[in-house]
This record gives structure tokens, sequence and C-alpha cells, in this order.
């Protein structure tokens, strides 16, 4: 059995603690602006020693902020609700389509399936801008633009493949005697998949779901030429005040503590999910 000495110990665990330090710093100090004014934003020399203040969160949630031209009014929990919605919204549609995908792409070899799955995927090389003209073209012909459903659309380009290959692994690495024997006790085929198939892929199908919520949470370019103020995520809706002109460092700092807060906490909260469905195709493979 092997052990270590107290000094490798201590050493293991300053070594762990500086790149902890080094890279939630920036976070960190980007959530400590947030209760700030300018003021002590810009003191020479900086310090955490402050007194804080609510004021920042406070002109975000009621959209009234003050800067040097004047107030400027902002949808800013409007637009976040926007994001929560077209992308929880965006991944119940992808799982919904692409979880059934994967498995038949895992399970039922049929000619082209390789062809289409790749195709699938490529969707995930190509620049968002390569798209975008004919995707506005064909929007306004279709009458889905400025819509949450032409939003929603074209978001499952952003998590549709991702979905697809992670949760197809999954699958693959499921002994397909497992699944013939239950099938052999006189269970049909949406049985099993639902039974068998869909608990023991459960980890893959929630980090490819958590994965897919980021990726669409985070999305900038096609919410930008695609919707208007009052359709638009937060991470479109935010340019309304961080360019403007004498804004406060504090309420843009609170404004990135609240548009980075849903996927933290859920990436907290299922990271378990995430390390256990990343990691189980390899330690099959």
């Amino acid at each position: 059995m092997l052990t270590t000495s107290p000094i490798e110990r201590i050493l293991r665990g300053l070594a762990i603690t500086l790149v902890c330090l080094f890279f939630m710093f920036p976070i960190v100090w980007i959530f400590l602006m947030s209760f700030q004014t300018n003021e002590t934003i810009l003191r020479i020399p900086p310090s955490v020693v402050f007194a804080p203040t609510l004021d920042n969160y406070q002109a975000l949630i009621t959209g009234k902020l003050e800067t040097a031209a004047g107030m400027l009014e902002i949808n800013f929990m409007r637009n976040l609700g926007n994001s929560l919605f077209l992308s929880a919204t965006s991944v119940a549609i992808g799982l919904l389509l692409g979880v059934p995908a994967a498995y038949a792409f895992a399970r039922l070899k049929f000619k082209g399936s390789e062809d289409i799955a790749f195709t699938l995927l490529s969707f995930r090389f190509a620049p968002p801008l390569l798209v975008l003209l004919p995707l506005t073209i064909y929007f306004q012909q279709l009458g889905l633009a400025n819509t949450y459903g032409g939003l929603i659309w074209v978001y499952q380009l952003i998590v549709l493949p991702l979905i697809l290959w992670i949760v197809r692994g999954y699958f693959e690495d499921i002994p397909a005697d497992i699944e013939y024997a239950y099938r052999i006790a006189g269970h049909d085929f949406w049985s099993t998949f639902r039974r068998i198939a869909l608990p023991l892929a459960g980890p893959g199908i929630a980090a490819a779901g958590l994965l897919s919520f980021i990726f669409a949470w985070n999305n900038f370019v096609f919410a930008l030429v695609l919707a208007s103020a009052d359709k638009q995520p937060v991470t479109v809706g935010a340019l309304a005040f961080v360019t403007a002109s004498g804004i406060q460092y504090g309420q843009v700092a609170a404004g990135i503590v609240l548009s980075i807060a849903p996927t933290f906490a859920l990436a907290l909260y299922a990271q378990r999910y995430l390390v256990e469905g990343l990691s189980l195709g390899a330690v099959k493979g």
C-alpha cells in the first residue's frame, strides 16, 4: 500500500490551492467589484476591504442605470429570463430529439448512418457567420424572424449535434446482450429503451444536457442578428449598458455575476453527473 509523507501532502495541498486561486481569482474579483462603487474600484492601491453596496444589483433589477450621460433604461431581467427560456427549451427539445436519434445510430446500422451522423456533427464546424445570411432570409420568408420559435430552432444547430454524439457513445458502450435478454423476457422495443438503455446512459445524457445548456446560454451571434431587444438573451442584452458611456464598473460586474450565476450554479449542482458522464465512456473504452 502506497503512503505519502506529511511533506508531500503539504506540498500537494499547496499546489492545489495555488491552482484554484489562479483560476478563481478573476471570478472572485468580479464578484467583489459588483458590491463596490466606481470610486472604490478605481482606488489605488486596490483593496479587498470596502463598504459593500447593493446599488449595482438594484439598478440592474429595476432596469435604471445611472451613467455619466444620464439615466439609462434597460431590460436586463427580461433578457435574463429570455436566456433561461431559450436555453432550457432548446436543451429539452434537443434531448427529446437527440437521445432517440443517438440510440438509433448506436444500435441500428443502416446505409448512410455514419454520413448522416457526421453531417449533423459538421453543423458544429461551420462558423456562425457562414449560415447567418441564408438563415435570415429563410426566417423572413417563413415568418420566424424575431420569434422565440426561430431562435429555438437555430439553437438546435448548437445543442443537437453535441447531444447526439455524446449520448451515442454511451449507448454504444452498453452491452447489447443486456437489451436482448430483456426483450427475450417478453418486453417490447420501447420498454427496453425506456427501462434499460436510458437508465444505463443516464450520466452521459445528464452531461450532454448540461454542456448543451451552457453552450446555448453563451450563444451570442445568432441572437444578436435574429432577435430584437425584447427577445434577446442576456449575452446580447448586456451590450446595452456595457458599451454605454460613463457606465459604472460595479454595474458591469454585477451584470456579469447575474449572467454566469445560473450556469455556474447548475454546473456545481450537476458536477457529479458531469464528471461521471464525461469519464464513464473513457473508462469503458
